[in-house]
């Protein structure tokens, strides 16, 4: 797997990591029950502490994305409905941060809507 992160210095970098990797995950490019990269293997491509990719995996264990067999590895979960959990929280994420974004320029609601709709019709 390679990973290709531009780090921005006003998110920590553990946080970016776990936010590619859920990327990769809800997209299918690391399916369910795909092993990850271990933490030495991350932690040299991305030219970066072990203990930020460790902290990333804790993180990540923690909240069921990946899980740890032991003496083999982490890997992604096979539950389907926490990746698409996953994946409606990213979406959810981005439309909030759109809808804000729109408000701070003025934007009324149906305004925004209409925007969108347009938007959605011109990519088909």
């Amino acid at each position: 797997m390679i990973m290709k992160i531009e780090f921005d210095n006003n998110l920590p970098i553990y946080l970016q990591i776990m936010n590619y990797l859920k990327g990769e995950i809800v997209t299918g490019k690391l399916g369910p029950g795909d092993k990850i990269p271990s933490v030495r293997e991350l932690a040299g491509e991305l030219q970066i502490n072990p203990n930020t990719v460790q902290r990333t995996f804790q993180e990540l264990e923690r909240e069921g994305i990946v899980e740890t067999r032991r003496g083999m590895g982490r890997y992604v979960t096979q539950e389907e409905e926490k990746i698409m959990m996953i994946k409606k929280e990213m979406a959810k994420d981005i439309l909030d941060r759109f809808i804000r974004g729109m408000k701070d320029l003025g934007f009324k609601e149906d305004d925004i809507v209409a925007a969108v709709k347009e938007s959605v019709e011109k990519n088909e």
